[in-house]
């Protein structure tokens, strides 16, 4: 990357930077009462807790209830996860988030020939039952909030039944339980899941994400489907595209759920989603404000529901990763710390910020510990708790807020008009956006457009990074791929052959027509302790897919 001089940079720092949001968008100099003339107050914002929720979902917000503080987690065995999680409740976590790592993305299993490398290294291992049992011990499931990022169908259908079960085996009932996993994976073929090449399976995944939906509602599990719009925005879309591909995505999802009987109510009360807050901090807080607009009117007017509870958007953050730098990497602090107090006067149910060495490893235990405290000190020592949406009827972040709206209704507009979210995934539509965009961010850095503070402006000659690091450590693998090849030989395979036979039995079924709910046939494999890669597998077989994503393996039942 061509680097200018840091002098030059910072002496035409005024002349140099581009008059635009992150996104493009064009702003004025000043804003006065002229810029939001027509908007209505009564009408296009109100008051907090009120239709259309402009200003939050509630009518006290943080005076009520602080937002929940988490931190991703995932790293090497699942014991040295869960000693983590324990590391991040004790430093005043109010909820656990953890990721799968990559071969379970894939839906392989750790002991898979592609896997090598990469078990437990961007993730946790939770290939089977036992690996869940060994996360999970001593974390006191009944009494806080956990989340699952695990987006591919196979995945969230498979660490619901972990989860349920691991649970059950613990004396802990399922409608103890209060949890939310991803399951958004549609989200995931927009940015990079599956192997290379393969043809995306829409309807497989689809189908089995309505099942983990159907399944919480009529068991009455308190389980929210996460919708992603956090890995959309990481691939460089803007923030109107982050709004509106998701909204696109979620509105095929309710579709599909409406057709299997459920109410438009049921459907949104476990339905929330997961935003990015990137670097631009006044575009991030109107964004989520258009967001929480659309939302309302969305499931109020095209959904015709009378449920005040269900016209709420409910969302929590991530920190953007993309907006972080190994060069003086502890200039990511700041970023963080900017972007954390964004996502609070944005008005955010969660906030997961990033830790400030992820550019170059996975967090160690300090690092997560320092993103918590960011929050802590954003809660309780700046004083932005005390009002409600105090940003409101700022002339620029209403002005912009109608912007934003405007712009993310056209996206939705159109994709409307390519015929929804399956026809913009199938054509590669949303990918060629997210393409332009980025390849748009990316030229303006190179040229200096985008200041980045580090990279491209304020540079060092000779950068010494600071700090220790965690180091992916390779005998982590072989214990896990050791075990799993362990349980194989030791666990009931009779009863595992046949409860995978049932699987696929079943999605034969569905794929013609039956629609019939796998969830309960997964819990039943899970239980004998079947692998993630063999119920991915069969149910891939079911709807005439490769038994491996890779096809590299064959079923051995």
């Amino acid at each position: 990357m061509k680097k200018k001089d840091s002098k030059i940079v910072g002496s035409n720092l005024e002349q140099e930077q581009a008059r635009k949001t992150f996104s493009g968008i064009t702003l004025k100099e000043l804003y006065t009462p002229e810029d939001v003339q027509n908007i209505d107050y009564d009408k296009d914002i109100a008051a907090s807790g009120e239709y259309p929720f402009t200003r939050g979902i509630y009518r006290d917000m943080y005076r009520g209830r602080l937002w929940t503080s988490r931190e991703i987690t995932g790293l090497g065995t699942p014991t040295q996860t869960n000693e983590r999680l324990k590391f991040e409740l004790e430093s005043g976590a109010r909820g656990l988030d953890v990721i799968s790592d990559m071969p379970g993305q894939m839906g392989i299993d750790t002991d898979h020939p592609r896997a090598k490398g990469e078990v437990g290294r961007l993730g946790a291992s939770l290939t089977t039952l036992l690996e869940m049992e060994q996360m999970l011990d001593g974390i006191p499931c009944d009494q806080i909030t956990f989340v699952f990022d695990n987006s591919p169908a196979h995945l969230a259908s498979t660490t619901l039944a972990q989860y349920l079960v691991a649970n059950e085996k613990r004396g802990i009932s399922k409608d103890k339980l209060n949890f939310t996993i991803q399951n958004d994976p549609w989200h995931i073929f927009l940015c990079g899941g599956g192997a290379a090449g393969e043809e995306r399976p829409l309807n497989l995944a689809l189908k089995v994400r309505t099942d983990v939906l159907e399944y919480a509602v009529r068991e009455g599990i308190q389980l929210y489907n996460q919708v992603n719009l956090y890995d959309m925005r990481e691939l460089g879309v803007t923030a109107p595209q982050e709004i509106a591909f998701a909204f696109s995505i979620a509105i095929a999802y309710m579709d599909e759920a409406l057709k299997r009987g459920l109410t438009i109510d049921e459907i949104v009360s476990r339905t929330a989603f997961v935003c990015s807050c990137q670097v631009d901090f006044f575009e991030e807080i109107a964004k989520f404000r258009a967001a929480r607009r659309m939302w309302a009117r969305l499931i109020r007017e095209r959904y015709k529901s009378e449920n005040k509870r269900s016209w709420r958007f409910r969302f929590g953050v991530h920190t953007a990763g993309c907006s972080l730098y190994p060069q003086q990497i502890q200039n990511n602090i700041v970023r963080v710390a900017y972007q954390v107090l964004a996502a609070a006067l944005g008005g955010a149910q969660a906030i997961v910020p990033c830790c400030f060495d992820e550019p170059v490893s996975t967090p160690t235990a300090e690092s997560h510990r320092l993103a918590l405290r960011t929050q802590q000190i954003v809660a309780h020592e700046l004083g932005i708790t005390n009002v409600t949406d105090p940003l409101g009827g700022s002339y620029y972040v209403e002005s912009l807020t109608n912007k934003v709206e405007e712009e993310a209704n056209a996206v939705l507009r159109k994709i409307e008009e390519l015929g929804g979210a399956g026809e913009a995934l199938r054509t590669r539509w949303f990918d060629k956006q997210g393409e332009k965009s980025s390849i748009q961010h990316i030229k303006e850095i190179e040229t200096g457009e985008r200041i980045i503070v580090g990279v491209n402006a304020f540079t060092m000659h000779e950068e010494k990074t600071a700090g220790s690091f965690h180091r992916y450590d390779p005998e982590a693998e072989r214990m896990v791929v050791a075990q799993l090849k362990e349980l194989k030989q030791r666990r009931d395979n009779d009863k595992v052959r046949k409860a995978l036979e049932k699987i696929q039995a079943q999605a034969e079924q569905s794929e013609r027509g039956d629609n019939i709910n796998l969830i309960p046939a997964i819990i039943e494999a899970v239980r004998v302790y079947a692998t993630l890669g063999e119920i991915c597998g069969m149910m891939r077989q079911g709807y005439g897919y490769t038994y491996d994503v890779f096809d590299g393996i064959r079923a051995i039942y």
